[in-house]
This record gives C-alpha cells, sequence and structure tokens, in this order.
C-alpha cells in the first residue's frame, strides 16, 4: 500500500483535509483512531467512520512482529513480517533512535553487508517503510528514524520520499531526525533538496580509493570519494545539516595510515561528521574488525585533524544481528563468493 493511495481512498469516503490529516496522524504515531478529545462519530464523515476499522486492520497488516532480539547496549533488533510473507529487519536504536528498512534485500551488492548476499527482492511500499515506525512505537518512543536499515533508498526513491513527507509533518517527526543513507546515487541529490521534508543526509564512504570503493559497493553509481564529498557538501550548505559519512572499518581493507590521512585531506574544511563504525562480524565473510584501539587510534588521528569523527559500535552486536542476520536466518540467501583483492 502507498500512502498517496491510502489518501485517495479516504478522500473517496467523504474525508476532508482535517479528517486525512486525523487519520494520517493517528496511524503514524502509533495511536488508535479513537484517542483524542474529539469523539471520531462528531468529527469524521459516517462512511469514512464505517469503513475505518477495516482500514485500520489493513494498516495493521502490513508489518507485524516476527521476533525481538535485546542487545544489552539498549538496542532492539525486531525482525518484521510483512503482508505477503517476506520479512525485513528495523532497529530500536538508543536514545530513541529507530532504524528501517526500504527494500527486501538489496541490489547494491556491498561485499561486506549480508543483506546484499541476497540480491533484491521487491520494494517497500512507502505505508509499509511508515509501518516500521508504527509498529516501533508500540514499544517505545520513536524522535529519529534513519533509512540504513535493508535495502538502498536511493533505488526506491519515490515510496521513501513519500514516506518521509508524512513522518516530517503528521508523524511528528524533526527534519534533521529524518536521516536518508545512500551510496551516493546523483538523483538523491537532485530529489531531496525539492522535497518539502528535507532530510539529513548519510553517505557510505568506507575508503578513499576510487577502485578500492568500486570493490566493496560493486553495484554503486560509479562516483568517486572526492565527488560524492563535494555533492554532499552542497547538500549540506543547502540545508544546513552536516553530511554523516559512514565508514565501516574493516581490518587490513580500510582501517591504515594511509586513509587516515587521505581523509584528513578529503574532508578538511567540510560540513561533515564521520562516523567510524567497526565491520560487525557475519557469519561466511572473512572479513573482520579491527582492534578496540586501532579503531580508536584512528578517531583521535582524524579529531586532531580536524575532523568530527565518531567512533560508533553496530547495535546488536552481542545478538549477531548486523544487517540482514536476522532475516537470513528465516530465509537464507543463496551463497556466493565475494572476490575482494585487499581480502588475499
Amino acid at each position: 500500500m502507498r500512502i498517496d493511495s491510502l489518501r485517495q481512498r479516504l478522500r473517496g469516503l467523504g474525508a476532508l483535509p482535517r479528517h486525512e490529516e486525523r487519520v494520517l496522524r493517528l496511524w503514524s504515531q502509533g495511536l488508535p483512531q479513537d484517542a483524542g478529545r474529539r469523539r471520531i462519530q462528531d468529527f469524521l464523515p459516517r462512511a469514512l467512520r464505517e469503513a475505518l476499522p477495516a482500514i485500520e486492520r489493513e494498516l495493521d497488516a502490513l508489518a507485524r512482529l516476527h521476533s525481538v532480539h535485546a542487545g544489552t547496549d539498549g538496542s532492539e533488533r525486531l525482525l518484521v513480517s510483512l503482508a505477503d510473507g517476506a520479512s525485513v529487519e528495523s532497529v530500536l536504536l538508543p536514545r530513541e533512535g529507530l532504524c528501517v528498512s526500504t527494500q527486501v534485500g538489496c541490489a547494491v551488492g556491498c561485499v561486506f553487508c549480508m543483506t546484499g548476499r541476497g540480491g533484491l527482492q521487491r520494494q517497500l511500499e512507502s505505508a509499509e517503510i511508515v509501518a516500521q515506525v508504527v509498529l516501533a512505537r508500540a514499544r517505545r518512543r520513536v524522535r529519529k528514524v534513519v533509512f540504513m536499515g535493508m535495502g538502498e533508498p536511493a533505488h526506491n526513491l519515490d515510496n521513501v520520499m513519500e514516506a518521509i513527507e508524512l513522518l516530517g509533518t503528521a508523524g511528528g517527526i524533526g527534519h534533521k531526525s529524518l536521516v536518508f543513507s545512500t551510496v551516493g546515487d546523483p538523483r538523491v541529490f537532485e530529489r531531496l533538496p525539492r522535497g518539502p521534508v528535507k532530510p539529513a543526509l548519510a553517505l557510505s564512504l568506507h575508503t578513499t580509493q576510487a577502485a578500492l570503493r568500486e570493490e566493496l559497493l560493486p553495484r554503486a553509481p560509479r562516483l568517486a570519494p572526492d565527488e560524492l564529498v563535494r555533492l554532499g557538501e552542497d547538500y549540506a550548505r543547502a540545508t544546513g545539516y552536516p553530511i554523516q559519512y559512514q565508514w565501516t572499518l574493516i581490518e587490513g581493507v580500510n582501517d591504515g595510515d594511509d586513509e587516515v590521512e587521505a581523509l584528513a585531506q578529503l574532508l578538511a574544511g567540510k560540513y561533515a561528521v564521520l562516523n567510524l563504525i567497526p565491520f560487525n562480524s557475519v557469519e561466511g565473510l572473512a572479513f573482520r574488525r579491527p582492534g578496540g584501539e586501532r579503531a580508536a587510534h584512528m578517531a583521535r588521528t582524524l579529531h586532531r585533524r580536524g575532523i568530527l569523527t565518531k567512533l560508533r559500535q553496530s547495535a546488536g552486536q552481542d545478538v549477531e544481528a548486523a544487517c540482514g542476520q536476522l532475516r537470513v536466518r528465516v530465509q537464507p540467501p543463496a551463497s556466493r563468493v565475494i572476490p575482494l583483492r585487499a581480502q588475499a
């Protein structure tokens, strides 16, 4: 279900803009349709009022909780069942955050990601994306939503932007607390600035070396790291939100002193935050996370060079729930060999 089709359905039942806004606001905020001071029988048109229970059941069926995997860090990894039997993952993060998925699977094929191993199965429709937020809000308060789960949001741009618009208006999420994460599809830089809700942007960088980035992200757009940073800087200055550059730290691949030096030069003077995220071990992949001291040394060195750097930990490491791992236990992907020269 798309949010636009839901709007059209409500209008067909006699909803005026204020009625439509109420229904969408209560749903997206995880509240029952009879919540609030005004009784629905005194406010909603009769046809809409009579159809509302069936609409609520359909919305509830969009995303159902299959299982919960709690981490000692306060996170909760949620395996979410969709109406057609497919499953995706959401992650409740500490400090009232939520990470949602935008696709079933992913076509980018990042070699260090479990999700990419199974390829893309289908797009999530906009209401299915918002339904993950509704499901999470039934468990705890959510004030920040990051589109960093399964899938590449830029490959499902219309649905993701529709979900962002609803969450940033009726859903009550601050615009800079909506974070669109992408490998750097050029369409993002064209479309996002034109939307009524302009989210913050997170860009998957992972290396300063163009050739290595092509190996790590084999089906990402062929943007060199310096071009990606240039586009990111333009967006940051236009929106007033710093770009979050994502860097998954992999031992022996992108944790060397050469990368630290190149990063310090690449991001010098940029309106940006660098997130160093040690690799979350995935069964079947040969990659390893660097030692804690090595990761901390990189962060300290970059800080001293004037780069705002945060050393982050992937949520749910203690339950082995890197993105895609929960789903693969239910729907295993076909195995494949990952020919990365840096693994040699």
